[in-house]
């Protein structure tokens, strides 16, 4: 068993510990947390005396593992662009554990992740959420799949119709391809559940199956939109579809954010601490997230890693919150609403009794020059550690 000792946590959920204690059970569960604990006596103590405790992170629009970091184009294996709609694929199959953008991960204080195909195609396939450390991908995930990914705007209609010649070639090509795909996945699953009762003979197709489970709800669907036209083009689309979705990115949602307070829409906001990179996301600012906040949006800002390298991820948070989130929901958009979004938070986004042991250690406060990440625990176990210079 581990006993964490001295320092300031802040579990999320419930009031801020001064000189708090964690338990951590051999299975890597958290067993107890509070002022006063009375460990076994061959407990191994941690004591982590003026350092901050938060629970691990959560980033959940990631291409972690699935872009080539380090690697070049060989290993750019977050879109496959030949087809506008793709479906089948699905990013667990090219994710690689052992690159470096998962020891990245760790130093940001990343300890779980979703990771999604790319946004070239209006349709790009399902993706899946994971911890940051291991060896083998399939004993890393916690859920596969996760989510379908979508895309509107400028990615599609350049990777398909500048590049390739073909459709989509505009906004208005792209909402077709989505809304023509979802009702051939609905008309699939009519024939589907006919064959089924009849027990007529019924082949399975992989590219409709990925709709169904979206039109069931079972996943969300994860739409990328910049644009607040694309926005809400993608609200319109849902809605008529009646699934359940998130907005991804959301780089113009500031010009709308009453709107989509009243959508009650979860918005994944970033990737932040750059430069606008394309036309859509020239209006990219800071405020972002202060003002979707305001208006009743639930925020979770993410990395989309490489495009922000998810070792500064709390650095994100920090410029968030010095823009007007308030420091409660910069620390829950980071951890506790991540989790809500992605359905695990019976096993992480907060630091609770039962929970899985993902904490981070930091230096000082969150969201401080001194709050740097100094360890990264995962399940009770340390997986990253800062060298001291």
């Amino acid at each position: 068993m581990l006993l964490l000792k001295g320092a300031k946590i802040y579990p999320v959920v419930g009031d801020v510990l001064e000189e708090g204690m964690i338990l951590v059970g051999d299975d890597g569960k958290i067993k107890e947390i509070g002022k006063e604990i009375s460990a076994p006596d061959d407990a191994e103590i941690l004591d982590l005396t003026d350092k901050v405790v938060i629970p691990g992170l959560i980033d959940c629009h990631s291409h972690l593992g699935i872009w080539g970091d380090g690697e070049g184009p060989s290993s750019y294996d977050g879109n496959e662009s030949v087809d506008p709609i793709t479906p089948q694929i699905r990013a667990i199959e090219s994710a690689n554990p052992l690159q470096s953008s998962f020891e990245a991960a760790r130093e940001g204080g990343i300890t779980t992740v979703q990771i999604l195909p790319g946004s070239s195609n209006p349709i790009g396939g399902l993706g899946f959420v994971c911890k940051t450390y291991g060896n083998i991908i399939d004993e890393m995930t916690l859920k596969n799949p996760s989510a379908l990914k979508g895309a509107l705007g400028e990615n599609p209609k350049r990777n398909h119709g500048q590049n390739r010649k073909q459709a989509p070639f505009t906004r208005m090509g792209i909402a077709s391809l989505i809304r023509n795909y979802f009702y051939e996945a609905a008309e699939y699953g009519q024939r589907k559940e006919k064959a089924e009762v009849s027990g007529e003979p019924f082949c399975i197709d992989l590219k409709y199956e990925s709709g169904l489970k979206v039109l069931k709800k079972e996943i969300p669907f994860r739409i990328h939109a910049h644009r607040q036209d694309d926005i809400v083009t993608a609200i319109r689309l849902c809605e008529e579809l009646d699934i359940d979705y998130s907005i991804e990115h959301c780089t113009e949602g500031h010009l709308i954010a009453e709107y989509l307070g009243k959508k009650k829409v979860t918005a994944m906001v970033g990737p932040g601490l750059s430069a606008p990179q394309k036309t859509e996301n020239a209006r990219l600012t800071n405020i972002n997230a202060a003002i979707l906040n305001k208006a009743g949006v639930k925020v979770c800002l993410i990395t989309d890693h490489p495009f922000l390298n998810c070792r500064y991820f709390l650095h994100y948070a920090a410029i968030a919150y010095k823009y007007g989130l308030p420091f409660e929901e910069a620390m829950k958009s980071i951890t506790l609403y991540p989790a809500e979004a992605l359905g695990i938070r019976d096993r992480v986004g907060s630091l609770e009794v039962g929970k899985d042991a993902d904490f981070v250690v930091l230096g000082g406060e969150p969201f401080t020059l001194k709050g740097r990440v100094e360890a990264t625990y995962i399940e009770g176990r340390c997986v990253w550690k800062r060298e001291l210079y």
